[in-house]
């Protein structure tokens, strides 16, 4: 891959930064647990999505007919990159603009492509996915939620769990079971579920940050027109394959920055506590600059690939698990390094305490760091199942 910028790509950067220059609102305080502040919070980043949206900026990589730019794979880099280094607030919707909204335009029909994707672009409506269960994390095929068709609509019966943004949601992508009397891969189909609907009941799960972004989302008869099928009925799990591999590219691309940055800014602190002359001290964080190094390496033979084939693949797999578990380690290190001041909500504004805690989360959520491991054993060095389906 060649990693100099090309003429088109230089402009597509230099656009974006002087737009980021102009527009990137002050800094937010996002780490506040209060309810009050955190719904403000998520009133900003609405608002800063469609400020986004109008600037032509939200779904840069989508086709442009959807309302994006078209943007080639270095180009998306290119944005995740630039946007990090603005350090500009995250757009809210993030799962409807990297997960459901190409899965939509993938296997969507014309009318759910023109119902839903304009309002995904601009956070009119905020969507999360529901896929995991309590006795089906992981392993999203033994999901058990049911769909039964009744006339022109799936009565949906069942719970998902640990879904994020479940609460202020507006849609879902949901798998149901169709088809109980298949192999669990094949009685899967994927639904486009209002939220608002009766019956649908979502409790915030409150973590260890004191934060409630996931939540447990309940079914009870819940009705969805069967023209809210996404993809076929049955072949659901074609349509969630998608769904995750976009998941696991978009996590692997643009974290080299943010890491970047908290690694520069944990060196500052450990020179001014005097802990820089420390040998063990400048080992650890020796090595976590190596392995940030590492990691953007990889990152970059992942984009190489992509550029080639025109879609993720399993080498999202590598990423989710490199940035995760570095990011544990980085946080144990800083923790270690900055001593008991770094639980303190007065030190840096709790970054240090609530960015440890927050990691405990990395090596579950999309996708568990032992799940990562068999489809990288399987699907890239090509090694036996270690078990039977």
């Amino acid at each position: 891959m060649d990693l100099k910028l090309s003429p088109s790509e230089e402009q597509f950067r230099d656009e974006l930064r002087a737009w980021l220059a102009t527009n990137v609102p002050p800094p937010w305080k996002d780490g506040s647990t209060n309810e009050e502040e955190r719904g403000a919070y998520f009133e900003f980043l609405r608002n800063w999505q469609k400020k986004v949206f109008d600037g032509g900026w939200a779904g840069v990589s989508w086709p442009k007919e959807y309302g994006g730019r078209g943007a080639a794979v270095m180009e998306q880099a290119i944005w995740q990159e630039e946007w990090a280094r603005a350090e500009a607030p995250p757009l809210i919707n993030s799962l409807g603009l990297y997960l459901i909204g190409p899965t939509i335009i993938t296997a969507g029909t014309p009318e759910q492509k023109q119902r839903f994707l304009p309002k995904i672009l601009s956070a009119e409506e905020i969507w999360c996915q529901g896929f995991s269960e309590p006795n089906s994390g992981s392993d999203v095929a033994s999901l058990a939620t049911k769909g039964v068709l009744d006339g022109d609509h799936f009565v949906i019966n069942g719970q998902k769990i640990w879904t994020s943004l479940a609460h202020v949601a507006d849609w879902c992508l949901l798998l149901v079971r169709t088809d109980p009397n298949v192999p669990k891969h094949k009685g899967i189909t994927a639904l486009l579920v209002d939220m608002h609907l009766p019956g649908v009941t979502v409790r915030p799960l409150k973590q260890i940050t004191g934060d409630a972004s996931f939540n447990e989302v309940f079914f009870d008869n819940v009705r969805v027109p069967v023209a809210n099928v996404l993809g076929e009925v049955n072949r659901g799990w074609q349509t969630a394959i998608t769904t995750l591999m976009n998941e696991r590219a978009n996590l692997g691309a643009g974290t080299y920055i943010a890491f970047k940055r908290n690694l520069e800014m944990l060196i500052t602190r450990a020179r001014e506590g005097h802990r820089g002359n420390d040998p063990l001290v400048r080992q650890k964080l020796a090595q976590a600059y190596l392995e940030l190094e590492i990691f953007r390496l990889n990152n970059t033979r992942s984009l190489s690939k992509i550029s080639k084939t025109g879609v993720p693949g399993p080498e999202g797999s590598i990423l989710k698990i490199q940035w995760s578990e570095y990011n544990q380690r980085f946080q144990q290190i800083a923790m270690e390094t900055l001593g008991p001041v770094a639980q303190l909500q007065g030190f840096d504004n709790g970054k240090w305490v609530y960015d440890f805690l927050r990691t405990r989360a990395n090596t579950i959520e999309a996708g568990t760091s032992e799940i990562q491991r068999n489809i990288v054993a399987e699907r890239v060095l090509g090694l036996p199942k270690s078990y039977q389906s």
